[in-house]
């Protein structure tokens, strides 16, 4: 596997290798060994899988906080996306800064997002899946979010408008969070 850090490290973009022939291919898309030697050492409880019908459909910026936080294991199933990490780790050099990446079908990749960042994605075709590991159970009283346009993160909406949930639309600000996580306490 090839793990590379991204612009903040705790976030890894990792690209399995494809074994291709004429029938199409195979790859091993997450192997605890091969991620504990690049300090990636998690156990993952629970499985997600999305589908997004419309291009531009933007979910997120979530998170779980504690007792229940969750890193992500996330790739895409079907089609393309644009997949996001944000640090909300209080007392972290890269707090409010965010990584992200094109994920797709075609190009294989995944990105780790550790505990202590939101997550979030907007799909760029119709019909894309994402599918994410993660590191806890989903518990509705921890589960929280942040505007999706109030990081700056740079979202590739041009000609697009975006699709969001109410819930997504209703989200405070960064600038107006209190984050439940820490820098030191963020380990996973």
């Amino acid at each position: 596997m090839k793990i590379t850090d991204t612009a903040i490290p705790a976030v890894k973009l990792i690209t399995p290798p494809r074994i291709a022939d004429d029938r199409g291919f195979f790859c091993e898309s997450w192997n605890r060994a091969r991620l504990a030697e690049a300090g990636i050492a998690v156990d993952f409880v629970q499985d997600n899988h999305s589908l997004s019908h419309r291009t531009g459909t933007v979910r997120g910026l979530h998170y779980q906080a504690p007792p229940h936080a969750q890193g992500k294991l996330v790739r895409c199933g079907h089609g393309r996306l644009f997949d996001v990490a944000v640090d909300i780790r209080k007392g972290s050099p890269t707090y409010g800064q965010w990584a992200g990446a094109e994920l797709s079908f075609e190009n294989g990749r995944q990105m780790w997002i550790p505990a202590g960042f939101l997550h979030g994605f907007m799909t760029l075709e119709p019909d894309t899946e994402i599918i994410y590991k993660c590191t806890d159970y989903y518990a509705p009283d921890c589960d929280g979010a942040v505007r999706w346009d109030s990081c700056g993160i740079d979202w590739p909406l041009e000609g697009i408008a975006p699709v969001l949930s109410e819930k997504d639309e209703r989200a405070p600000r960064l600038d107006d969070f209190d984050s439940p996580f820490s820098y030191a306490g963020a380990a996973a």
